[in-house]
């Protein structure tokens, strides 16, 4: 998904995800959905609020099988065995991060909204989907959600001011049909590295400020750790810098 706001160019974060998966994977079919192909166009009343046509990415993707990934994020390696584990599933939505260093995360700084209304961890910016009535029930889910956000504040604990995420939105919609049915928390390699500021130490959120790293043809390193899973490098315009 690639929607660009007034702020980020999405659609150039997509460019280079896509070229670093050719790069690993060279028989990939990778489609990046823009604003202008989403089927029921955009719902946005809000410009930088375009997470709420997610849930248009069921109908968008032209695969029976798709794997989502958010457009801010770099492939370092081959993934392909992923689909030998998620094929049989109808929904995964990845449920482990982990720091540059590769290390499985446990900071909870971020996911307030989700301990406070003691719901499933999840990440939404990986989510392994087939076409399936279990998957049309899930992504219709979210997209009542986000549509009635207003309704669902009332009986949530959360800031009234604040708009919705897609991990909110995901979290809740996985708590409604079943962890059982929407993550696998046991396939760990279903992870990324998600470069939030108290998730890897850095005084700002603008890692780039503080770490050193080097983009190289082959590989990411982050203080000289070679990024092993995919890169959720969250500074958007680190993208520039990326060599594909």
């Amino acid at each position: 998904m690639a929607q660009d706001t007034d702020s980020t160019s999405y659609t150039n974060c997509a460019d280079v995800l896509r070229k670093s998966i050719l790069r690993v994977m060279p028989d990939a079919n990778i489609t990046i959905i823009t604003t202008d192909m989403l089927p029921y166009g955009d719902l946005a009343t809000d410009s930088n609020w375009k997470l709420i046509n997610d849930w248009q990415v069921y109908e968008a993707s032209p695969y029976d099988y798709t794997i989502k990934l958010e457009a801010d994020m770099y492939i370092p390696r081959n993934i392909d065995h992923w689909w030998d584990v998620l094929k049989d599933r109808d929904v995964v939505v990845s449920s482990t991060i982990r720091n540059f260093k590769q290390e499985i995360s446990d900071i909870r700084f971020y996911r307030r909204f989700i301990d406070d209304n003691k719901l499933p961890d999840v990440y939404n910016a990986m989510t392994y989907f087939k076409k399936s009535e279990v998957a049309t029930q899930f992504f219709m889910l979210v997209k009542e959600i986000f549509t009635n956000w207003e309704e669902y504040k009332k009986i949530l604990k959360c800031n009234p001011q604040e708009l919705a995420t897609t991990d909110w939105v995901y979290s809740i919609a996985c708590h409604i049909m079943g962890v059982e049915n929407t993550t696998l928390p046991s396939f760990t390699e279903m992870s990324m590295v998600h470069m939030k500021q108290y998730i890897n130490g850095t005084p700002t959120e603008n890692w780039t400020d503080t770490f050193i790293y080097e983009c190289l043809p082959d590989q990411i390193r982050v203080q000289t750790v070679p990024q092993q899973y995919p890169f959720h490098y969250h500074v958007k315009n680190f993208c520039d810098k990326i060599v594909v």
